[in-house]
């Protein structure tokens, strides 16, 4: 900008602040200035840009509510160094190098002061997405004018942070409508069609199950495809942070937030969570391949995709065989707490207790269901249950007869 478009700016603005008309004459070619006069409106001058500084520094209450907030926060802070900056190449004196940077690291500390207490309070992905765009058009805005915004690109690794929060936050509930709405019961097909749907949103190759005829139905249930989509589409919002950045979104660190609430306690659900868990284990190595095509990053530069992934199944899936575990506890401990069964009989009597009988009865269908778990799991779950059984039979039977009855028992079984 020239001094002649530039002096009418400043005669309006001197108007608006009610400045003396001797900053136009400052500011003017071939103006006689003594060396009195000239240091004691440089002071004056000075002194009243800090006020304005100050002013245009402090942010309005609810700037973190909207984008158009943070935006006329960035406009008014813009258009306070550009004048400043100007002034220092179309005038003599009245502001110098020393002058402007002790100026804009008071501002720099503020507006990274406010920007960090203002996007803590905001819980919406978009807006925090759109405020890291105007954080970087703001900095790149200033850096050309000279201004060194180190500062506020590191403070980006903050909003990032933010960022993945609100997200966490967001598809925790998106994971939640999931888990609520499924059936946890395998996937049925009966065409095609449906089948070729299917493998079209999760990978799952299964040679046994393509040749069987339909209708024939997916081991897992709902729940891994719908999760599996969503999940691609948590790393492509995770992912769009770092665009135009020297940024690495580390998603996979935080982990999965699906994982976060669920609480079913029938075996049968918990059994088909395990399936579920074990197959999206199993899909990791396609996210892994889908993170690097979209980022066009070498494999072995995001091995900690499938370190993190693979990690966080591993640990739902052995929280739900934990919770089978306590289940079955817990469910033995009733009936034998239930049973009346003599066990200081004198004599052993022809067949087992009922209880033990109905105990039994559980303990089929249960092994029932252990039938469709994954191999090593249910060998877990056998072992488990088998130890269970005989260590509470043993604490209520206490003598011969009582053995007698255990071993009656595990006969029918």
């Amino acid at each position: 900008m020239s001094s002649s478009l530039f002096l009418p700016m400043l005669r309006e603005w001197s108007r608006e602040t009610q400045y003396p008309k001797h900053i136009l004459e400052f500011c003017t070619p071939n103006t006689s200035w003594n060396s009195g006069a000239r240091e004691t409106f440089e002071s004056y001058y000075r002194k009243q840009r800090r006020k304005q500084a100050r002013l245009v520094l402090q942010p309005p209450s609810n700037m973190h509510e909207t984008l158009d907030g943070y935006r006329k926060y960035f406009n008014q802070i813009v258009g306070f160094f550009v004048v400043e900056d100007h002034i220092l190449h179309t005038t003599q004196g009245l502001v110098n190098r020393a002058y402007i940077d002790e100026l804009w690291e008071m501002a720099l500390s503020k507006t990274i002061a406010a920007l960090r207490t203002h996007s803590s309070y905001c819980s919406d992905p978009s807006l925090v997405l759109d405020l890291k765009n105007l954080i970087v058009l703001f900095a790149d805005t200033l850096q050309g004018y000279g201004f060194p915004v180190n500062q506020l690109f590191d403070m980006l690794l903050e909003v990032q942070d933010q960022y993945s929060e609100t997200l966490l936050k967001k598809w925790a509930g998106v994971f939640r409508t999931i888990l609520d709405s499924d059936n946890y019961s395998p996937i049925p097909v009966s065409n095609e069609e449906v089948y070729r749907k299917i493998v079209g949103q999760f990978p799952f190759q299964d040679a046994e199950l393509e040749k069987q005829p339909f209708p024939k139905k997916f081991p897992f249930s709902e729940f891994v495809p719908k999760v599996y989509s969503q999940i691609k589409e948590f790393i492509y919002a995770c992912l769009k942070f770092s665009e135009d950045l020297h940024l690495r979104m580390a998603w996979d660190r935080h982990g999965f937030p699906w994982q976060r609430g669920w609480n079913p306690s029938l075996p049968s659900q918990l059994v088909q969570i395990i399936i579920n868990t074990t197959h999206l284990e199993k899909s990791c190595k396609f996210l892994e391949e889908f993170i690097t095509n979209i980022t066009n990053v070498l494999p072995e530069t995001v091995h900690t995709t499938k370190l993190y992934g693979t990690t966080t199944f591993k640990d739902a899936r052995h929280a739900a065989e934990e919770e089978i575990y306590t289940n079955l506890n817990q469910k033995i401990d009733q009936f034998l707490q239930l049973a009346d069964y003599d066990w200081m009989a004198p004599e052993p009597g022809s067949r087992a207790s009922d209880y033990l009988v109905d105990l039994i009865g559980f303990l089929r269908s249960t092994f029932a269901v252990f039938t469709h778990l994954p191999g090593q799991v249910d060998v877990h779950s056998t072992m488990s249950l088998g130890l269970i059984g005989g260590n509470k039979s043993r604490k209520s039977g206490e003598n011969k007869n009582g053995i007698v009855q255990i071993s009656r028992t595990k006969e029918e079984f």
